[in-house]
């Protein structure tokens, strides 16, 4: 996903191998990356570039004019059965296939309206009644919609435009018939009904939505900091000679407090594996996350607007798909192909590159020039010899020396969220093994021949767009061996810069009730400010994500002077400490040294809590390498590591048996199954272990679709206790498992323990996403209906 496909790196890595020992030692010892670069890309031979190209075209991304019936007749399958968002996701993928002002793109954004309608969305709806329209939706089939549009209206409350669209309506039936006598009739009875429906909103007297009785801070920050755009002032930017850039607290800062608000300064959404395994077949039916969320904005929508020249990028709306044509995607459209075969790295890389057309260039790209004019001739322009190199030298001013600022800040000290501020990111050029380098640099050298290859006016004018800061050197543009070296640098960035943006996403099935949550990698971005922050396995903030926003907030209280921390994704709380060290290592090139991490490392425990066995005759923990003996003095117990590991694949298996047919809806199986593994589990688990954990969700999945609240929530809270030993009763994870408890105690009326639990559940969720948030949002909406309930005595669960 990050790197090449498979097939490209397999053949690349043989032909690493098969150079020549002096040309890899040439590559290996390169000092520069323009070196690195020039050396491999001579290396590309035309027979590299056609398998390349035979890979590319299992990526279907071109338009397929016989798709759109085939996803239109699927979608019709899907709203047969109400299962709208299928059905709407099939008609969004037939107008991804389809020419503008066509029948087809036509009838599928009117098909996709009315599953929307019966979604309850009605603003899109409108707009897909709109696009409809607009791209020539049959005259004959116009009734049915102009009548979805009134509803919508009505149901909207603008009555004016609902009263002129039925007026609209009415006077074609009066002049035409382009409708059957039988749906004439039923279009005449729901007109009569609409009208009626009008006429008694109408009569209501104008009321306004009560306010909220209480208001929550703005997701803004308070007070933002003059030396580093987008962070609180709560932080100041500082060096160190072991970490480099960190963030340190200038004052003691509470937990929930919102440190930084970034914006990507370059996403990617990320294809997913599906793309990559539905090579060689035709269309895709299944859902991925390119067809629910814009490839600009990241924003969820159903009601994708696609590009016009390819079926692969799609967006929320009209704007978004021409910011992105003007910023990249009309260099990246014909090159679609190529970027899915190349990889997310390679396509940032790009993007960042093809953005530079909107800073000045030469201020961020001198020290690649001075590089590389001492291997090829290169032409000078005004822009290319205004420099800053930060870097290297001090500067002088009026006869002052100033002192060199920190890297990727501006002259008078300023880091800001742009081009500069990425370039200075460390490439850790060094620390990449030598076939690593060779197979980013050929695989940018042969997306430079796609680019040299395509005629990129619009590439080579910087789009004419207003948005454009300074003008393009042609100079510049021409000569693909500086863009080369500039993206080989942006590659090599990504593996320690590049950030995982994520997403929640509800997993509740059709069977339960309860919500179940998940979090999902959306996109691959790069935010040069959240960059700054080094890592701990017990980071004292929490990292969320709104479309391409990401939001850092202090997920305890720091006090001043405190370094503010960040985990890279190996946490104390899912890895032990040796595999920990081995990843950080092995991707960001450095020895963890964080308190987590020491105070693991004098433990003489076998493992993590989550992971241990306890004795079966005792129950005390087991402990030892190859053969485990009982921790308690007093038992003699021992089992063989092997013994007790088979033991765990056999209930794993058995679990997953269960988890099938809560599934499939045999809840009473699955409970029998679940209680049988959770004896098995007591026999030989640790009371923390995940496992122990998971069978109590399960259980209490199985009990809430059953409507049995009581025994649900008895077993969510044993899970609760799972969740709390090993992440903490502040984590995140704390917060989503108090929230399915809250849900299943509001359903079963236990008003006084579900208005406790959503307090627990809402302290800990404000700290990580903050008041705007979904869960956050659900947890208001139940207290209220739960404060406007009459006392129900007892209740249902007791309580």
């Amino acid at each position: 996903m990050d790197l090449p496909v498979d097939e490209w790196k397999s053949y690349l890595f043989q032909k690493w191998f098969l150079l020549p020992k002096s040309v890899q030692v040439t590559i290996s010892t390169a000092k520069t990356l323009s070196d690195i670069f020039l050396h491999s890309s001579s290396l590309l031979q035309p027979e590299d570039e056609i398998f390349l190209k035979r890979l590319s075209r299992g990526y279907l991304v071109e338009k397929d004019p016989n798709a759109p019936p085939f996803y239109r007749e699927k979608g019709n399958s899907k709203f047969q059965e109400k299962d709208y968002t299928g059905a709407a996701v099939l008609y969004s993928k037939g107008i991804s296939h389809s020419k503008p002002n066509t029948e087809d793109i036509s009838l599928c954004y009117a098909n996709r309206s009315a599953a929307l309608f019966h979604l309850g969305q009605y603003e899109t709806c409108l707009e897909d009644i709109t696009r409809a329209q607009m791209h020539g939706y049959p005259e004959r089939l116009q009734p049915k919609m102009i009548l979805r549009k009134a509803e919508c209206l009505v149901t909207l409350g603008r009555l004016q435009e609902a009263s002129q669209a039925i007026s609209d309506l009415e006077s074609d039936f009066a002049t035409k018939r382009t409708l059957a006598t039988s749906s004439f009739q039923i279009l005449q009875k729901n007109l009569h009904h609409l009208k009626k429906k009008v006429q008694e909103k109408e009569s209501l007297p104008e009321t306004f939505p009560p306010t909220l009785a209480k208001t929550f801070e703005d997701m803004d920050l308070k007070e933002e900091n003059e030396q580093i755009s987008r962070a609180s002032s709560s932080v100041s930017l500082c060096t160190d000679p072991l970490k480099g850039r960190c963030l340190i607290a200038t004052k003691d800062i509470l937990p929930g407090e919102l440190l930084v608000k970034e914006d990507a300064f370059v996403s990617v959404l990320n294809p997913g594996e599906r793309l990559r395994h539905s090579l060689g077949n035709k269309w895709d039916t299944r859902i991925a996350n390119g067809d629910l969320y814009c490839h600009r904005c990241l924003k969820h929508t159903l009601a994708t607007v696609p590009c016009d020249g390819c079926s692969y990028a799609k967006y929320c709306s009209q704007e978004c798909m021409q910011q992105a044509w003007e910023l990249y995607h009309s260099v990246e459209c014909p090159l679609g192909a190529l970027l899915l075969s190349l990889g997310v790295f390679c396509h940032i890389a790009l993007r960042l590159t093809l953005l530079t057309r909107f800073e000045d260039v030469g201020k961020v790209t001198s020290k690649l020039c001075d590089e590389i004019s001492n291997s090829i001739s290169f032409p000078k322009s005004k822009t290319l010899i205004k420099t800053l190199n930060y870097n290297q030298e001090e500067n002088e001013d009026n006869g002052k020396v100033v002192k060199t600022p920190i890297p990727g800040c501006d002259i008078s000290g300023k880091y800001e969220n742009n081009y500069n501020a990425v370039f200075n990111l460390l490439p850790h050029t060094e620390n990449h093994s030598p076939e690593h380098k060779f197979l980013c640099a050929v695989s940018i050298s042969a997306l430079c021949k796609e680019l040299e290859a395509a005629n990129l006016q619009a590439f080579a004018t910087g789009l004419n767009s207003s948005k454009l800061k300074a003008p393009v050197t042609p100079q510049l543009c021409a000569d693909f061996n500086i863009w080369g070296v500039a993206m080989l640098r942006h590659m090599l960035q990504l593996q320690c810069n590049a950030q995982a943006i994520t997403t929640i996403q509800q997993t509740e099935s059709k069977e339960s009730i309860i919500a179940n949550s998940r979090q999902v990698r959306l996109a691959t971005g790069i935010f040069p400010v959240v960059s700054l922050l080094n890592h701990s396995c017990s980071p004292n903030t929490s990292v969320s994500f709104t479309s391409t926003v990401a939001t850092i907030r202090a997920a305890q209280r720091i006090r001043k002077g405190q370094e503010i921390l960040h985990c890279y994704g190996p946490h104390k709380s899912w890895m032990g400490v040796a595999e920990r060290q081995q990843k950080l290592r092995s991707q960001y090139y450095f020895d963890c040294s964080c308190p987590a991490c020491h105070t693991e490392e004098l433990r003489t425990a076998a493992g993590p809590r989550w992971e241990a066995f306890c004795c079966n005759s005792c129950r005390a923990l087991m402990q030892g390498d190859d053969v485990l003996s009982c921790d308690n003095k007093s038992c003699t117990e021992s089992v063989s590591r092997d013994h007790l590991v088979s033991q765990l694949q056999d209930l794993q298996h058995q679990v997953g048996m269960a988890q099938k047919l809560l599934r499939s809806g045999k809840l009473e199986q699955a409970i029998q199954q679940l209680l049988g593994c959770q004896r098995d589990a007591e026999s030989f688990l640790s009371p923390e272990h995940t496992m122990m954990g998971e069978i109590e969700d399960d259980l209490a999945q199985a009990y809430a679709a059953l409507g049995d609240w009581q025994k649900s929530a008895t077993h969510l809270q044993k899970s609760l206790r799972v969740v709390e030993a090993r992440h903490g009763p502040s984590s995140v994870e704390m917060g989503h498992e108090l929230f399915k408890l809250a849900q299943v105690l509001f359903n079963g009326f236990a008003v006084s323990e579900a208005l406790k639990t959503i307090q627990k559940a809402e302290k800990v969720l404000l700290v990580h996403y903050g008041p705007w948030s979904d869960e956050i949002q659900e947890l208001q909406k139940m207290r209220s209906c739960l404060l406007d309930l009459p006392p129900i005595p007892g209740g249902p669960l007791g309580l």
